[in-house]
């Protein structure tokens, strides 16, 4: 990757015998979600902590826009916008008093801070009554939305996100997720997302990592993980018919011809195939060209779901090896 905007190299944190980060090397391109997924306890904190500058690598380096985080930990902070897991305000003041108070302490000029405070609230839709409200009577998706404001007054190139989904209701991670993926469209941020939700990070992501035990499994995009450790399980398809098939079934072998196809499966009026390529366009054309009305073409595909638990089976099968 040209110029990523984080870099990570041969990462490593010890805390006694005990390693928490195992020769981290990631690279995060500008303007790029990416979603950091593993288990709690996996050491993704730990990662974030040393990006940050806020603790120090037993080796390796880390690097935000350029910057070396651990010689020059002040320039990252003024680069990045970090948001813990949990967030925390003065519960005694406004959500504005603390965004401001928030904004003195970046070194916004204080001729800038109460409108840039303003249009901080409402890009985070923290709006009208909310503005004044104390912060002790904000719901958990509100101050998860605050932390956010609090991040973005900076204008930061870079925002890291910790869990920031935890304790937020459905609705309200799915309005979340909108507003982190059009903040980084419109204004070309760079994303770390630390999660373990699978389908949240899913919903949201570029491209992810499987991040266990300290060490990162594998990483690219959804599509690229899934074909990398499901390629040899082929590629699968159904095709759902308006009439059962007839038994046995006269064009099988036909079909069984095309090229790639390796296996069909009749299930009344349901046709499963399996090939060594994608051939669901053939197989359609195949069926109406016979005199069959398809009503439904279903292919299989692997989520996330299904690449983070075969990652997640590989590292327990090693774990027993001697």
């Amino acid at each position: 990757m040209d110029n990523p905007i984080i870099k990570l190299s041969g990462l490593t944190k010890n805390y006694g015998a005990f390693q928490a980060v195992k020769g981290l090397n990631l690279e995060i391109g500008k303007g790029e979600i990416f979603g950091l997924l593993g288990p709690n306890g996996a050491g993704k904190t730990t990662t974030i902590l040393m990006m940050m500058g806020l603790t120090e690598p037993t080796s390796g380096m880390a690097q935000v826009c350029g910057v070396n985080a651990t010689t020059h930990p002040i320039m990252v902070k003024q680069k990045v916008g970090y948001m813990p897991d949990s967030v925390g305000f003065y519960d005694n003041m406004t959500a504005m008093e603390n965004l401001m108070y928030i904004g003195e302490l970046n070194g916004i000029p204080r001729n800038e801070i109460q409108s840039r405070a303003l249009a901080t609230l409402e890009t985070v839709g923290l709006t009208g009554k909310a503005v004044d409200k104390k912060t002790r009577a904000y719901s958990r998706g509100m101050k998860q939305r605050l932390g956010l404001a609090e991040v973005l007054i900076k204008e930061p190139e870079v925002v890291v996100l910790d869990e920031p989904t935890l304790g937020i209701d459905p609705s309200g991670v799915k309005e979340f997720l909108s507003l982190i993926s059009s903040l980084s469209r419109e204004r070309g941020l760079t994303v770390l997302l630390s999660s373990h939700h699978l389908y949240q990070v899913q919903q949201v992501c570029d491209r992810v990592g499987i991040f266990v035990k300290g060490e990162l499994l594998g990483e690219g995009s959804i599509h690229a993980l899934s074909h990398k450790l499901f390629a040899q399980e082929g590629h699968g398809v159904k095709i759902t018919l308006a009439e059962n098939l007839e038994k046995p079934w006269k064009h099988k072998e036909d079909m069984l011809n095309l090229p790639h196809v390796q296996g069909v499966t009749l299930k009344g009026n349901v046709l499963e195939m399996v090939s060594a390529a994608d051939v669901t366009p053939d197989a359609v054309r195949f069926m109406v060209e016979k005199g069959y009305a398809v009503t439904g073409v279903h292919k299989r595909e692997y989520g996330l779901e299904d690449i983070y638990q075969m990652y997640f089976d590989h590292q327990k099968i090693e774990d027993k090896l001697p």
